[in-house]
């Protein structure tokens, strides 16, 4: 089974390094600069679960187009608005029996990568992981939490997902094999929405804004206007990941904080869009009030617009 992974930043590399580590066949299509830094120094991970170097295959865009062959999994971990060029470039991978495995936060990429591919080439994926790639290059895990979930969207499984579940469950991560993963996905999106919209609103972690007057009291009006939401789009959270996401979402002194707070910290783009903006949309199609989302997201978009004037006046 030949795997591509598109990326070798936080999450592609650290998945691929486990699975690649564990015996798997992985090649990661990386940017000429970073295929070079690779074949150089190789790839690093630093976690709670144990390190690992490893010497990693890697392609480049061009090396691929020139004949890199078809991949029987393509794993995608790239952010969301970099789906359009990373579609493009995982396209010559893809052959008659290939089956993607995108690893993005949200939901509307499925739809996007169905229309592209075919539905019966898409399977549905989710990581739990906080993790980052260092200005150095190195993978550096942030938590313990290194779960990984995947499943089939259509009723008849990909041949591939037996042998890959196998495999995904001997490469030292936790890995779920999940049963309904569409309803795992909108679960987490229900998650990250509600934590990105408040830690990027109030630029602060979830610790800090309990500690003020109306924190509490915002984290969880937008969670529940969230779990509205899932439930009109006939995705309800269930009781036991509900509790666990209010628990998380109000824990005293904790330092959780979206990754999207800290692409706003350093000027980046964001997933607003694909995360918060998603949410709102489906909220305004199913008739569902959401005031304080639409303000969060409305936040974002500023900033996003501040960026995009900074640019063009530079």
């Amino acid at each position: 089974m030949r795997i591509l992974v598109l990326g070798a930043g936080g999450i592609g590399g650290y998945f691929g390094g486990r699975i690649h580590a564990a015996g798997g066949d992985v090649t990661f299509l990386v940017r000429p600069a970073r295929a070079a830094q690779l074949r150089k120094t190789g790839l690093q991970v630093f976690s709670p679960h144990g390190d690992i170097k490893i010497s990693p295959q890697v392609v480049t865009r061009d090396e691929l187009l020139a004949g890199g062959g078809h991949f029987d999994v393509i794993v995608l971990s790239c952010k969301s608005y970099d789906l359009a060029s990373a579609i493009d470039a995982i396209a010559p991978a893809v052959g008659e029996q290939s089956v993607i495995l995108p690893l993005l936060n949200g939901v509307s990429h499925i739809a996007t990568l169905a229309a592209r591919f075919g539905e019966a080439r898409v399977l549905g994926g989710v990581a739990f992981i906080s993790v980052m790639l260092a200005p150095s290059g190195e993978i550096r895990h942030l938590n313990a939490m290194h779960r990984l979930a995947a499943g089939s969207l259509t009723a008849t499984p990909s041949a591939w997902l037996a042998p890959l579940a196998q495999l995904f469950a001997e490469s030292g991560f936790e890995f779920v094999l999940a049963d309904n993963i569409e309803q795992t996905m909108w679960d987490k999106f229900v998650f990250l929405t509600t934590l990105a919209a408040a830690t990027c609103t109030l630029r602060a972690s979830v610790g800090d804004i309990l500690r003020t007057v109306a924190g509490e009291q915002f984290i969880n009006g937008l969670l529940g206007e969230c779990v509205s939401v899932a439930a009109a789009c006939g995705h309800p959270v269930g009781p036991a990941p509900l509790a666990a996401y209010g628990k998380q979402l109000t824990e005293a002194g904790s330092g959780l904080m979206a990754s999207m707070l800290r692409d706003v910290e350093r000027g980046g783009a964001t997933e607003a869009d694909h995360i918060l903006g998603d949410m709102v949309s489906r909220a305004q199609a199913q008739g569902v009030e959401v005031p304080l989302l639409r303000l969060a997201y409305s936040h974002l978009q500023a900033y996003e617009l501040r960026r995009a004037n900074s640019a063009s006046a530079a």
